[in-house]
């Protein structure tokens, strides 16, 4: 049963991998596109990371309070946010915030999704569970660019980001087929 849990759960992670890799393949030309210099870009991604190592413990903490999939379903429902900011911004100024708001959403998905693997998996195969967990990290990578890529090249920057958010509308029906899983103790608070 707890391997039907991790493949669903795996699955309903895939469309956020694609829809990474379709627009983390065209971000820094649409940001050059709306006039950011290199420089800027470097900053753009800067902050974002930056919002993401702040945010990760405090996110971390709320998964182990509340459970795995409400911060997950955050998690999408903040990139499902972010694409459609992508698609109607108009200065580039408006990235740094959106890629702030985006940090925060990848620390939610990576310490949540971790913790939920963890806790769908018997302790002899936690090792196993990642390793079929991060494969759908690298399909997502896989197939995601090529499909950013051409959509960017044929509809425009816009179209891969409504695109991006409308796919991650499935995983989303996904994640709510899948039960939080029991987790072996409560956390104790302490850092």
């Amino acid at each position: 049963m707890l391997r039907k849990h991790l493949y669903l759960f795996s699955l309903a992670v895939l469309p956020v991998m694609i829809c990474s890799g379709m627009v983390y393949s065209v971000l820094a030309l649409y940001f050059s596109h709306l006039g950011a210099s290199t420089g800027e870009i470097g900053l753009i991604y800067t902050t974002g990371a930056a919002a993401g190592a702040l945010a990760g413990p405090h996110l971390g903490r709320l998964a182990d309070r509340y459970g795995r999939k409400p911060v997950i379903l955050g998690a999408m429902l903040g990139f499902l946010a972010i694409f459609l900011g992508y698609a109607s911004m108009k200065q580039v100024e408006v990235a740094f915030f959106i890629q702030a708001v985006e940090g925060a959403a990848w620390a939610a998905l990576g310490t949540a999704a971790s913790a939920m693997v963890a806790d769908l998996a018997p302790p002899a195969e936690r090792g196993w569970a990642m390793g079929v967990y991060d494969r759908t990290w690298f399909i997502g990578w896989v197939i995601g660019p090529t499909f950013g890529g051409f959509i960017a090249e044929h509809l425009g920057f816009r179209c891969t980001f409504l695109v991006a958010g409308s796919l991650l509308l499935l995983g989303i029906g996904l994640l709510s087929l899948v039960p939080e899983p029991r987790r072996s103790s409560e956390p104790t608070g302490e850092s």
